[in-house]
């Protein structure tokens, strides 16, 4: 079995694009729901209701449902794949800013609605991403593509997780989601 180094893996630019698009897969999975459940934990909310939120994740599980839809429409700009992935980034990086700017003790349903929004948007891009990945590796590129996917999406995890929680304390939570949705 070959052995891939990373220098090799980004240099060909459409293994490096599956590895950016992974990265921006994977930074607002956490960010609705173990990053925010930790939010809410600090601001002593209910612990039922933090464990109801838990719920906003659910379109990830449901993404099948709306995939056929992304094939069908295309936005007006950059053509099917490419348009869908920059209109889901702008939406992400507002609704997460937009969350990032709530009281969540004086408003959770708003709160939770955001962060419905938010996994939607991301599970939809998901799908787009996965979708432009297929299409845009060749055959043989898939395997490594794949994994600079899983590397990037891993990357994007660990910053929405372990690192957002060190930077709450330092900087705060709502600069910390209004940082992460810069990053977006």
């Amino acid at each position: 079995m070959a052995r891939v180094r990373f220098r090799e893996l980004v240099a060909n630019p459409r293994v490096a694009a599956a590895l950016t698009l992974g990265f921006a897969s994977g930074l607002p999975f956490n960010l609705p729901d173990a990053t925010l459940q930790a939010w809410l934990a600090t601001l002593d909310v209910d612990i039922r209701t933090i464990g109801w939120l838990t719920l906003v994740g659910a379109p990830y599980a449901f993404k099948f449902l709306w995939a056929p839809l992304l094939d069908r429409y295309a936005p007006p700009l950059l053509g099917r794949r490419r348009g869908w992935i920059l209109v889901l980034q702008l939406l992400l990086a507002g609704a997460i800013g937009l969350l990032g700017l709530q009281a969540p003790t004086e408003g959770i349903y708003a709160v939770a609605a955001i962060g419905l929004f938010i996994a939607f948007a991301s599970a939809t891009q998901d799908i787009v991403i996965d979708a432009y990945r297929t299409d845009t590796l060749r055959p043989a590129e898939r395997g490594v593509g794949s994994t600079a996917t899983q590397v990037g999406y891993r990357a994007a995890t660990w910053i929405t997780g372990a690192l957002a929680l060190i930077l709450s304390d330092v900087i705060g939570w709502r600069n910390t989601y209004l940082l992460m949705a810069g990053i977006m």
